[in-house]
């Protein structure tokens, strides 16, 4: 049986690497690090133009039609090359929208289709004290009262999709963000992004600024994937400029590459990483057969967190000296790790909401005895 991308899933994935590449030299980002723009906007135009930010979106909206796997091979080349620009928020906002968006959203989907972007955050999901962005209804519709910290693109974004806590649960919420009542203050993320604190001061949303339950369900599991695709690609180039490092670095005449230690810590993370990837593959599969996936969701997002940061910590040390130098490109890629890691939750949270899912779901040999439906 071939578990392999297909021909045209593998296409997806080399034309996005041949983008990346002409824009994502480690001079370029160095340059990009110091310049202050909120994301790499050149680059985006592009991606744009070859339409990668419409993967996943209908093609009844502008977009290709095409599913999570086809999504995950044009993100793990993004997370090899560090390409700063949001593929994933964009496109998935917008098949959100398209999705579960009435008609007074659609004005705001073919904007996104036209490339216009938008802040995207689902950190309300997994804040340990809960969420801080407040929902209350009201005859005429809602009113949301709260923060939301550290936004992605908040600060130059004309729209925001984030989580709100209503009484019936989270719900996703469209709204624009020069409202009456918005504050915000912009900031930038240790990987050189633009973001901003977000604080609603009773803002008055329509009825239709507040999409139903079931678009949570439905966009955490594929945020999740995400994620961990950028993850996968970040780590993977990660490793193997390390390996290229140590085998060339050397101490007593010797690669250091060499030293059992060494060889032993490349080895670890080399089955750490295809340990990820064979969760990720899992997951995407299921999301794209419409297959129940939220303990594989969890389950994906703790261990690409861990093994990002793991393999991270190790590629910093075996640099030495080196790995500590911001004028070397190695430590952007901890930046990365870093920032995705906290983008949707550590491993411990996710980690609880496993093990509350399996708690509910007890079944003795679940993973084994269930149809594949049922899981």
């Amino acid at each position: 049986m071939d578990f392999q991308l297909t021909e045209d899933q593998r296409a997806f994935a080399d034309m996005a690497q041949s983008l990346f590449a002409d824009y994502c030299s480690d001079d370029q980002l160095r340059a990009h690090d110091t310049s202050g723009a909120p994301y790499q906007q050149a680059l985006w135009q592009q991606c744009v133009a070859a339409g990668l930010h419409g993967i996943t979106v209908p093609e009844e909206h502008g977009g290709l039609g095409l599913g999570m796997t086809e999504l995950m091979a044009v993100l793990e080349q993004q997370g090899r090359a560090l390409a700063l620009v949001p593929l994933w928020e964009q496109q998935l906002a917008a098949a959100t929208l398209a999705r579960f968006g009435g008609a007074a959203l659609q004005p705001a989907l073919a904007a996104l289709m036209a490339g216009e972007i938008a802040a995207v955050s689902l950190a309300g999901l997994a804040q340990s004290r809960g969420c801080t962005l407040r929902l209350a209804r009201r005859v005429d519709g809602w009113i949301l009262q709260g923060s939301s910290p550290a936004v992605p693109l908040a600060a130059a974004a004309r729209h925001a999709l984030l989580v709100a806590q209503a009484e019936d649960g989270p719900r996703l919420v469209w709204l624009a963000l020069d409202a009456a009542g918005i504050t915000r203050t912009p900031g930038q993320s240790q990987h050189h992004q633009e973001i901003a604190d977000l604080q609603f001061d009773g803002v008055a949303l329509a009825d239709d600024a507040v999409l139903p339950p079931a678009a949570i369900a439905w966009l955490e599991p594929r945020a999740i994937a995400a994620l961990a695709s950028i993850q996968l690609g970040v780590t993977a180039e990660q490793l193997r400029r390390t390996v290229e490092y140590v085998s060339e670095r050397k101490q007593f005449d010797r690669p250091i590459g060499s030293f059992q230690l060494v060889a032993g810590q490349m080895a670890d993370g080399h089955i750490a990483l295809e340990a990820l990837r064979s969760s990720l593959w899992q997951l995407v599969y299921r999301l794209d057969a419409g297959l129940g996936a939220k303990p594989q969701a969890h389950a994906v997002r703790a261990l690409a967190n861990d093994t990002g940061l793991n393999v991270g910590r190790v590629a910093q040390h075996v640099h030495g000296g080196m790995g500590v130098d911001v004028t070397y490109p190695i430590h952007r890629f901890l930046y990365w790790s870093r920032a995705l890691a906290v983008a949707l939750g550590g491993s411990e949270h996710h980690l609880a909401a496993l093990g509350d899912w399996l708690a509910d779901n007890d079944n003795l040999g679940w993973k084994y005895d269930l149809a594949e439906d049922e899981l």
